[in-house]
């Protein structure tokens, strides 16, 4: 009855924002990412009779709200079930824009799904994983990752594996405290005040069509062009809600910037953001080292991360 699992977080290229069933967590558009490999977290869970009570600790520091883990397992086992005593750590910021509920979520439901011997196949999985984090559907799988919404639920599928395409993400970490906004709340806000939310949704397919054929033609500068575009799409909703969400610093914006002056001397590298400040550069191998020298001496620039493209999740 216990099971451990390590599982990365995923880096959307397209992106999502909003949610069209909040019952059942489903987002409001598809969306492309690209799991990573050497950023991690790794979840063990152990259900026991003895237990009075769900307990949750988070990199060694037990936490007070475990609703979300809860309702996870309840979900999976049903509520007739013994307690669970569910542990986590992660090797990077957390609640920072760093997709940790990703890594996190997916972690859980396969743990769940091993230690009490449930069955579950994987789209079922990640369709669990998504009822708890929109993104988590995602790091179900390895490499390049699409989720396509359907009418009731999502399906994902991988586009490519990860040594297909073996691209480099560098982490710019601007601000590793936790976001004063949450996506979830944010998300709510800008569905109900953005006058470019609808736009938003019905303009997604075009961007998705468009990053799959760069994913599959493995054409970088195609891919770098519309993620970028899709990025910059979505901040202008949050910066355009009632009152604006503006998860930028000044150092995410210098990041921006060198990033920009790295292309046009010839680098392969673009960014992409998240509801967050850090900066992710996803670069070409022979691009990553300038892209780390570079943000690296950049004002506020806390620290830099780097990271291949993983596999799924793996259970120890």
């Amino acid at each position: 009855m216990q099971a451990t699992v390590r599982a990365s977080p995923n880096i959307a290229l397209i992106k999502y924002w909003g949610k069209r069933d909040e019952k059942y967590n489903l987002p409001a558009v598809s969306s492309i990412s690209i799991t990573l490999d050497e950023i991690w977290t790794e979840t063990k869970i152990n259900f026991s009779p003895n237990y009075k009570r769900d307990i949750l600790t988070i990199n060694n520091v037990q936490q007070d709200d475990t609703r979300r883990v809860s309702d996870c397992i309840d979900s999976i086992c049903g509520e007739h079930r013994n307690f669970a005593c569910v542990s986590s750590k992660c090797n990077f910021p957390i609640s920072a824009g760093l997709a940790s509920s990703s890594s996190a979520f997916s972690a859980l439901v396969i743990a769940i799904n091993q230690a009490v011997n449930k069955g579950y196949e994987l789209q079922d999985l990640a369709n669990e994983a998504g009822k708890a984090s929109g993104s988590a559907a995602r790091s179900m799988l390895g490499g390049f990752v699409e989720l396509e919404n359907k009418k009731n639920k999502i399906q994902i599928n991988q586009l490519l594996q990860s040594e297909d395409w073996p691209l480099r993400v560098v982490i710019a970490i601007t601000d590793s405290r936790k976001k004063a906004v949450s996506s979830s709340e944010g998300m709510k806000l800008s569905s109900k005040t953005s006058p470019f939310y609808n736009s938003w949704v019905k303009n997604q397919s075009e961007d998705i069509d468009e990053a799959r054929k760069a994913i599959l033609s493995q054409d970088f500068l195609r891919l770098s062009e519309i993620s970028e575009h899709n990025c910059m799409k979505m901040h202008s909703v949050m910066w355009t809600s009632r009152p604006s969400i503006v998860y930028w610093n000044s150092a995410t914006i210098e990041c921006m910037h060198a990033i920009r002056e790295l292309q046009k001397k010839g680098e392969f590298v673009f960014f992409t953001i998240d509801a967050g400040p850090q900066i992710k550069a996803v670069c070409l191998p022979e691009s990553e080292s300038k892209v780390v020298n570079i943000l690296k001496e950049i004002r506020g620039v806390s620290s830099v991360l780097q990271s291949g493209l993983g596999q799924e999740p793996q259970i120890k």
